[in-house]
């Protein structure tokens, strides 16, 4: 774990933007508890995503799309008591800003006020700007995504990279800046062509996070279950693995259900 130092100031939009001019990279993981979150933040992550990736990760549904608003804020709870310095973002789950822009600035409202989160995530362009305007004109930050949008894996019907035929890269620009004119202060790039992701970078002025979209972007985010090896079913090309948790989690089970088989654990020195 690298030193943090106990004067670290919390992130907010203005850091995020500020990092991007001055050419210092983002690190952003997903976080979905105070525990693992206060690991990331203590060892210096910029921002934490309260992902509504929780409905695979945790809740082990296949889509994004059961999880619900109510889930996303208990979640977001949890992750706000864990995090002291980084910034926690919350994405809005399927149906919480579709339906119009006033819906969508209620839902926001509630993340903001009744889970703490610093701002909200929504995915799409053009469609969601004018929600994304309502709530960026009245006090509530909005982080963009582009690209591969999981919460439309039935309309895509695949989770191909996006972007790359000329068409879906000419939409995925005119988002960009359709999102950025609403206020975004930040974009999600997911699985686009690294080339387009780094043009979308030097066209806008807010910073862009990757998450397989290349080096280019202002900085980078990861499912954590992925990064530290606790899933071994997805692989894809764009997860670097840190460590390989799922098997040393497994042998430290085997070890314990080994030891109350043979009574070897409780000891009398852990025993009272």
């Amino acid at each position: 774990m690298s030193h943090i130092s106990a004067s670290r100031k919390r992130v907010t939009t203005l850091s995020l933007i500020e990092m991007k001019q001055a050419g210092t990279p983002i690190a952003c993981l997903t976080a979905y508890d105070a525990i693992s979150a206060g690991i990331m933040d203590a060892a210096g992550i910029d921002v934490l995503l309260v992902g509504d990736s929780v409905g695979n990760v945790v809740q082990g549904h296949e889509t994004t799309i059961p999880v619900t608003l109510e889930q996303m804020i208990y979640h977001t709870q949890a992750v706000v008591r864990g995090a002291e310095h980084a910034m926690v973002v919350t994405d809005m789950p399927f149906m919480s800003y579709q339906a119009s822009p006033r819906e969508a600035f209620r839902n926001a409202g509630r993340l903001m006020k009744e889970a703490g989160c610093g701002a909200v995530k929504l995915e799409g362009g053009s469609r969601v700007a004018d929600a994304v305007r309502l709530m960026t004109d009245n006090g509530i930050p909005v982080m963009g995504h582009l690209g591969l949008t999981p919460q439309s894996i039935h309309q895509f019907g695949s989770y191909r990279k996006r972007g790359a035929n000329e068409d879906e890269a000419d939409q995925i620009r005119a988002d960009a800046k359709a999102l950025e004119e609403a206020g975004i202060f930040a974009l999600v790039l997911e699985k686009i062509p690294t080339a387009l992701a780094q043009e979308i970078t030097e066209m806008i002025s807010v910073p862009t996070i990757g998450i397989g979209a290349g080096p280019h972007c202002s900085g980078q985010i990861l499912v954590w279950t992925d990064m530290v090896g606790m899933t071994t079913s997805f692989r894809p090309r764009f997860v670097r693995r840190y460590a390989e948790l799922h098997s040393t989690i497994s042998e430290a089970v085997g070890k314990y259900v080994a030891d109350v088989r043979s009574k070897g654990f409780p000891t009398s020195e852990e025993s009272y």
